[in-house]
């Protein structure tokens, strides 16, 4: 069939033209409207069910909210873990699905479930589903500052919330904008309990009387001379006066009484659970843009930044937008590192091939086809929902080499048979010549792509988190090979028989390229040959030597991804209050401003208001965006510039911890802990929970290799309990409720109402002035109205007390759980826990009925690990089916397998000089590593079998010298095409390896194996390929077996 193609297409030039053209045409158009992002959206099919009980304590809302959600959640179908943490006043539920569940389904089922549990929940709680966003969905971030220090933060808050909110959510791409910082303005009812006694009122009277007299109704029509009017009740709140003005009633003696004659009303700030500064400076009110699922990253935020432009002259003078995270600076950056490496491969290649064929027109054709193939790679891409980013560009990168290698083949084969014909051809002829060679080689050329493919197998079926990171990369190298090879039987034919043609082309002995390897290699091969048993002996002693260099290197999930930026998050400990919290904010930015390769500082305490941020109270996050790297301080590295701010922000109480943002978002919301290494720790009491965390946290702060640990305090809140004594409220003829009331109304304070002010909404609220509840003493004579009018102080009713309790609550599939956060100076992840879970199994006891697991990134090593023990010996069988069935022989299929093993010696010799750790990366790179060295081999063995083919088809005795020169033959005769295919797939590594910008921190450990292990596996298959061939062709010569095998191309 392939044949058939051939001779198709080089009769029909005019049609595979005009095909090459649309193809190249139809790949720069997808290559353009492909999505871009940094990095592969890794982030699990989540949904996320946020629920507000403002005012609420932790561990009311855990068992009246958060409980009921997770238990009725937990049996949805594809379900694969539910995850429940419960703040001050806010419930949040991540419901993660399984692999390939379609978001919009998983969506679609939550609100089913959550439909069926809405009536067990308190009264005016309503669970919400948050945007239809991803862990990576923070795309952009923005202050909103003021110059002129005429607007205050509520002045801020107003134009954020009720401008730049709308006028960003409307961006195509953008699911939400969320707020942080600033002050939302709050009209206060601050009431006086002894001017409601004295007109006989109770908070309850004022709350129905302002929620009464804030409304506005219709009166239908009325028709005047003609003309139609429509009939409105106006009578909505809008300043302080009206507040201050609405009726309670009046005395016996008819006077009115007024909210203005029981209470102060006044503006002031709403209760916060977020804070913004910037740079040191002050605060700020920051905003968030959260990108839709499935949205092209860059694009979101130039039309982002494209509208900030259009309303920025609609904002109060002396405001202006700050962008404070912009992460359209990474994509370009690391999109533009794998193009300029991308094209810095293909010149490589193409003078690797201009340099072994030394002539310009036949190095054309591979030349040409080359960028063909990779524009259409991006047609699958396109069609198949595959982002260009990091990965799935790295999989073109580390294609390059292997792309050329069928063209390679074929025009050198072609070259051959022109140049060096067994009889003399007509320039007539060459054509035909051309065609003939491109078929003879064609079937080992798909064969060896087969074995690549087959290779890649196990990247494929990666699961989670490490099979979404690098899916793309096998997605986009598979594809692109396939692409060559439709090339190579298609268009390169064509192109061989209008380029390879010449009247006095030079055969490959006038090379002084291939003379010179000729030279170098033949005596090393006639001394392997003559001595081979001292050549196998030393070959083989490689292996045991470079195993003790697995023992020494260690281990990680991925390397760290360089962002441009950091991420600086600090833990308060339990009960820190807003003004402290915010305080220590402000000196930590300014400190971090002061480093030499920082530009910019935005930090925040608590959360945001969106679902896809549950940052309780005491966390900081701290963006510093730094310096392009060349304006450095000389010698500086981002190892030593991390240590140095963390010498430099030492504050007690404060575990540092240091990450990035993309990182740090994909983590959080993967697996709820913020750093690489986590503890889990799952109970059912959670002061055993605590106490176990921070023993834990003394045994981890003794393992070398620890940067900071820190358990949470998670039952370390601190409360003020009124404990109602109903004997005591009985008495009175009151109820629970009653006295519930007054602590909600009075003490805590609602929300009662809000104005409407042209497009803006205010809350009012309602509550004792402060001089009535600043003090425990202040809290007893607090007075409670029973049914007989008369005034009970608090204190006569119930007991009030300081004590402590969950400052939060977490649980994952109904278990209570703790969090231990663990950040490290080593990068070898996998070594540092095996140390860690040996000093807590020794010096640890657990209780009955508690457990602890490892997670974090460390989780994901491990999954990965697991799945890659199962899943590269099944390769490994299979390629070595595949090629019993090609070579109809065990022992030669065994030969080429062979040099995968010596292929790994030079990939871990290397990975050890470069001080690169195991992980997914780099095992991505020794499977990649494999197919290639496997074609390596096949193609060596192929041509020892032609060489002693064509002596044996010459008939008569044949003898060991015989044999012996068909070896030589086979080896150095051939050698050009074989040095050609290894020299260009490590020339076009090269670019990767020298690379310095955004994203080659995580190329290099992929090239890294395959680099040394070709240096390995070449040497091997040069030298001790041809001397086992050479013996089992010596030990079948002896029994009287040795015949023509049938492959010869």
């Amino acid at each position: 069939m392939i044949s058939r193609i051939i001779d198709w297409c080089a009769g029909n030039r005019f049609l595979v033209f005009t095909g090459t053209a649309v193809l190249m045409l139809w790949g720069i158009w997808t290559m353009t409207a492909t999505p871009l992002d940094a990095v592969p959206d890794i982030s699990d099919v989540q949904v996320i069910v946020s629920t507000e009980w403002m005012g609420r304590s932790p561990d009311i809302i855990e068992d009246q909210i958060t409980y009921p959600v997770v238990t009725a959640l937990l049996s949805a179908p594809r379900v694969r873990t539910v995850r429940g943490f419960t703040d001050f006043g806010i419930s949040y539920v991540y419901v993660i699905f399984e692999d390939g569940t379609d978001i919009y389904w998983a969506r679609s089922r939550v609100v089913e479930y959550l439909q069926g549990i809405r009536g067990r929940l308190p009264e005016g709680t309503n669970p919400t589903i948050g945007p239809d966003a991803t862990g990576v969905g923070w795309v952009f971030q923005y202050a909103v500052v003021d110059e002129t220090g005429t607007h205050n933060l509520a002045d801020l808050r107003g134009v954020q919330d009720w401008f730049l909110r709308y006028a960003l959510a409307s961006v195509e791409g953008v699911a939400e904008i969320a707020s942080i910082g600033g002050f939302v303005k709050q009209y206060q009812v601050n009431l006086d309990p002894n001017k409601l006694a004295a007109f006989d009122k109770s908070v309850k009277d004022v709350v129905h009387a302002i929620r009464a007299s804030n409304n506005e109704v219709e009166g239908r029509l009325l028709e005047f001379s003609g003309r139609e009017y429509m009939v409105r009740g106006r009578g909505y709140l809008t300043s302080l006066e009206d507040i201050a003005g609405v009726s309670l009633g009046a005395t016996e003696s008819g006077t009115p009484v007024r909210v203005g004659d029981v209470a102060d009303v006044q503006l002031g700030p709403d209760l916060r659970r977020g804070v913004a500064e910037l740079d040191g400076k002050g605060e700020v009110v920051g905003g968030i843009v959260v990108m839709r699922f499935g949205e092209n990253a860059l694009r979101v935020i130039d039309r982002v930044k494209a509208r900030l432009q259009e309303v920025q002259h609609s904002l109060p003078e002396g405001v202006r937008v700050v962008p404070t995270y912009d992460r359209s600076g990474l994509i370009k950056e690391s999109i533009g590192t794998l193009r300029r490496t991308l094209i810095e491969e293909a010149i490589v290649v193409s003078v690797v091939i201009l340099v072994f064929l030394f002539h310009f027109r036949s190095a054309l054709v591979p030349i040409l086809a080359l960028p063909i193939a990779v524009a259409a790679s991006f047609i699958p891409m396109y069609y198949l929902d595959v982002n260009s980013n990091i990965m799935s560009l790295g999989g073109l990168a580390l294609a390059i080499g292997v792309l050329v290698d069928a063209s390679i083949v074929m025009v050198e084969n072609a070259y051959r048979h022109v140049s060096e014909p067994d009889e003399p051809i007509a320039y007539e002829d060459q054509p035909r010549v051309i065609i003939g060679a491109a078929k003879q080689v064609a079937r080992a050329i798909f064969f060896s792509l087969t074995i690549i493919i087959v290779s890649f197998v196990p990247v494929f079926l990666l699961e989670a988190q490490e099979g979404r990171m690098f899916r793309p990369l096998a997605f986009t190298k598979t594809s692109a090979m396939v692409l060559a090879s439709l090339l190579s039987i298609t268009l390169v034919p064509v192109l061989m028989t209008m380029f390879i043609r010449g009247r006095r082309l030079k055969p490959e002995s006038a090379n002084p390229v291939s003379r010179a390897f000729t030279w170098l290699y033949e005596p090393i091969l006639r001394t392997a040959l003559r001595f081979k048993w001292t050549a196998l002996v030393l070959n083989f002693a490689v292996v045991p030597l470079t195993v003790p260099l697995l023992f020494v290197i260690g281990s990680e999930f991925m390397p760290p991804l360089y962002e441009g930026s950091m991420l600086y998050m600090p833990t308060a400990p339990p009960g820190m209050s807003i003004t402290e919290a915010t305080r220590l904010l402000q000196v930590q930015d300014k400190l971090l401003r002061q480093v030499p390769e920082v530009v910019q500082v935005f930090g925040t305490v608590g959360r945001g208001t969106t679902p896809t941020d549950n940052t309780p109270m005491g966390m900081v996050n701290t963006i510093v965006t730094l310096k392009p790297r060349e304006q450095w301080r000389t010698g500086m590295t981002f190892e030593q510039l991390q240590t140095d701010m963390d010498a430099s922000l030492q504050f007690p109480g404060f575990p540092n911890v240091w990450t990035q943002p993309i990182r740090n978002r994909l983590d959080m919301l993967l697996t709820g802990i913020k750093t690489p290494v986590g503890i889990k720790i799952f109970g059912a009491d959670l002061d055993v929970i605590q106490g176990l965390g921070q023993q834990v946290e003394r045994i981890l702060q003794q393992v070398p290799g620890t940067r900071s640990v820190y358990a949470e305090r998670v039952s370390q809140g601190y409360f003020t309990d009124i404990r109602i004594d109903r004997q005591a409220i009985a008495r009175h003829g009151l109820t629970i409720e009653d006295v519930q009331d007054v602590i909600q109304s009075g003490l805590g304070g609602q929300n009662v109402t809000q104005t409407v002010e042209g497009r803006e909404r205010y809350p009012v609220n309602v509550r004792y002035a402060r001089a009535f509840r600043e003090s425990v003493p202040a809290l007893e004579r607090m007075l409670v109205k029973t049914p007989m009018g008369a005034m009970i102080p608090l204190g006569q009713l119930a007991e009030i007390s300081m004590t402590t309790g969950p400052a939060m609550v977490r649980d994952e599939d109904a278990q209570l759980a703790g969090y231990v956060y663990v950040d490290t100076v080593t990068s070898d992840i996998g070594g540092y826990v095996d140390v860690a879970k040996a000093a807590i199994a020794r010096d640890l006891k657990l209780p009955t009925g508690y457990t602890l697991q490892w997670t974090g990134q460390y989780e994901f090593q491990v999954r990965a690990r697991e799945r890659l023990k199962i899943l590269i010996p099944i390769v490994f069988f299979i390629i070595f089916m595949l090629l019993y069935m090609t070579f109809h022989s065990a022992s030669e299929a065994t030969i080429v397998m062979l040099s995968v093993v010596y292929a790994m010696t030079g990939g871990v010799i290397l990975q050890w000089l470069l001080g690169y750790n195991f992980s997914v990366a780099v095992w991505v790179g020794y499977i990649a590593l494999y197919g290639v060295a496997v074609q390596t081999g096949v193609v060596m063995v192929v041509y020892l079998h032609e060489a002693l083919d064509r002596r044996l088809r010459q008939g008569g005795d044949i003898s060991a010298r015989d044999v012996l020169q068909a070896t030589i033959d086979g080896s150095v005769l051939r050698l050009r095409p074989k040095l050609m295919t290894v020299t260009v797939v490590m020339a076009s590594l090269v670019p990767i390896m020298w690379s310095a910008g955004v994203g080659s921190d995580v190329m290099k450990p992929i090239a890294a194996p395959i680099i040394g292990g070709m240096v390995t596996s070449t040497i091997h298959v040069l030298i001790i390929t041809p001397v086992i061939f050479y013996i089992m062709k010596m030990r079948a010569l002896r029994k009287g077996r040795l015949k023509v095998s049938g492959m010869a191309v």
